[in-house]
């Protein structure tokens, strides 16, 4: 049976003084009052935020000059990643095309579109939404039915997507979209497309979830025209990339990070003479947490090699799905009412509310914890 391997990983010295002036950069926004911190790893967006980002070059930072990157490690990056989840700041917007969608495009999309997108990306400017999952197919992402009809420069694209996040923001979908193949070649004729979302044809429908907040999206494709040069990884490549992006998508610390402010917030409610209980429930958390970053860090490592360690990323996934759902239900069992010690109550119940309502879904996005199991599993040989 094949094994897993997570390396360990030093952090490059640049890294280390990377992390303190990122965090300057956070309590310095903090202290202005232009974000509250929260739960929920990306629920909340702010474009100027993002462009501030940007303009200190906190986006786009692997790329190459050329493109508007940084030529800095992917280890650095990791560590901007995890300073901005950890302080519950507002990312959502430049997210998905900084993690995935602009790496997407440098290694596989042509030079006009690269040359169109990735300086903005890097800049904070330009917003990408994720366009696989679709009505009656969830993380079964063979089964898409949206079509691509080839004409003169490029395609008619129509069909629908769902729980599209954040498309309400977006300036492009990269969509699987169905460019050729039979019903029993499912992983064949599938092709990733760049869709302006300016297209004539495009709808967006909002889906509000249980706490009120826009996230979510349907979106339906119209006849939409895409120029040909428009895809990504080229024509009936749609699959191979699909599995190759889940890499970014899964192993991140966004991924086990969600209610990391919860956690933070219970550590100053509880004090510092926590009961052998709480000792023992937070001392588990924290075990369990570093488990996970050794792992991701040994990812980041391995992307940083030009590896794909597609495998590798769902286990991340999986298990840190579990540590940040665990996270609410440990810490209300521990401050079920009337927190005490040296933090601040009203801080400390709003981040649980809100971790209680959303922690549900940790397990859907991303792909299903059952989608997983089965990648992992047939990784190891044993399906």
């Amino acid at each position: 049976m094949p094994e897993f391997r997570f390396e360990p990983v030093d952090m490059p010295p640049a890294a280390t003084h990377l992390r303190a002036e990122v965090r300057a950069f956070l309590d310095e926004e903090k202290a202005k009052g232009t974000f509250t911190p929260t739960v929920g790893a990306m629920v909340a967006a702010d474009p100027s935020f993002s462009a501030r980002l940007g303009a200190r070059g906190y986006l786009g930072m692997t790329w190459p000059k050329e493109y508007g990157g940084h030529e800095r490690s992917a280890l650095e990056r990791y560590v901007v990643v995890e300073e901005l989840l950890a302080a519950g700041s507002p990312v959502m917007a430049h997210w998905i095309a900084d993690r995935q969608s602009g790496p997407q495009i440098r290694k596989h999309g042509a030079e006009r579109v690269k040359k169109m997108i990735l300086p903005e990306i890097a800049a904070g400017r330009c917003f990408f939404a994720i366009g696989m999952s679709e009505p009656d197919t969830g993380s079964d992402l063979a089964s898409v039915k949206t079509r691509a009809v080839p004409v003169e420069g490029g395609f008619r694209v129509t069909g629908r997507k769902v729980w599209t996040s954040y498309a309400h923001m977006a300036h492009y979908v990269i969509a699987l979209v169905r460019t050729g193949g039979r019903p029993e070649d499912r992983h064949v004729g599938l092709t990733q497309l760049i869709i302006d979302m300016k297209s004539p044809g495009i709808e967006v429908r909002p889906i509000i979830n249980v706490y009120g907040s826009h996230e979510f999206n349907e979106v339906t494709f119209d006849d939409v025209f895409v120029p040909e040069d428009m895809s990504v990884g080229g024509i009936g490549n749609g699959w191979a990339m699909v599995t190759s992006e889940l890499a970014f998508e899964r192993s991140g610390p966004d991924r086990f990070m969600s209610t990391y402010p919860l956690l933070v917030e219970a550590f100053r409610e509880i004090g510092e003479s926590p009961n052998a209980s709480e000792a023992a429930e937070l001392g588990r958390l924290v075990a369990h947490l570093a488990t996970l970053r050794r792992m991701s860090t040994s990812i980041a490592g391995m992307l940083n090699e030009g590896k794909s360690p597609v495998t590798e990323a769902a286990l991340v996934k999986d298990l840190g799905t579990t540590f940040e759902q665990s996270i609410p239900e440990i810490t209300r069992r521990l401050l079920p009412l009337e927190p005490r010690g040296g933090g601040n109550g009203q801080v400390y119940d709003g981040l649980q509310q809100l971790a209680q309502m959303q922690a549900p879904c940790y397990s859907i996005r991303g792909g299903t914890r059952e989608i997983l199991r089965g990648m992992i599993a047939r990784g190891l040989g044993l399906r």
